[in-house]
């Protein structure tokens, strides 16, 4: 599915549009840099959603706390059963390489145009 498809449909979403980076979250993403940030998004998604079967699936992802976390929630990445139906990634299976990529690439993509935002 293309990327901007998904970031229309998410726009249309009442509870996934709510989401935006705070003060203290832009902060974080700025002191530590895109890199780190992104670092912390491939461990994140490795260690919380890519397994067959993650612990606590559907309450792993935090509300706040990491600006990554408002982006996974943001971007319907937060949980197994949100990649399946937002992302088409069936659950019951391991996340591959390449959908851990593409996850951390929309986050990231998120993320990005959060860093830019005028209107905050």
């Amino acid at each position: 599915m293309p990327e901007e498809d998904l970031f229309t449909r998410l726009a249309r979403s009442k509870f996934r549009s709510r989401f935006r980076l705070g003060p203290r979250e832009r902060d974080y993403a700025r002191a530590q840099g895109r890199e780190v940030i992104a670092e912390h998004a491939r461990a994140f998604i490795s260690t919380r959603l890519a397994p067959e079967a993650p612990a606590n699936d559907g309450r792993q992802t935090p509300m706040r706390g990491h600006p990554v976390f408002i982006a996974q929630h943001a971007t319907a990445c937060c949980c197994r059963g949100c990649l399946a139906k937002w992302h088409r990634i069936p659950q019951g299976q391991g996340l591959s390489g390449g959908e851990q990529n593409y996850v951390v690439g929309v986050l990231m993509r998120w993320l990005d145009r959060e860093m830019t935002r005028t209107d905050t």
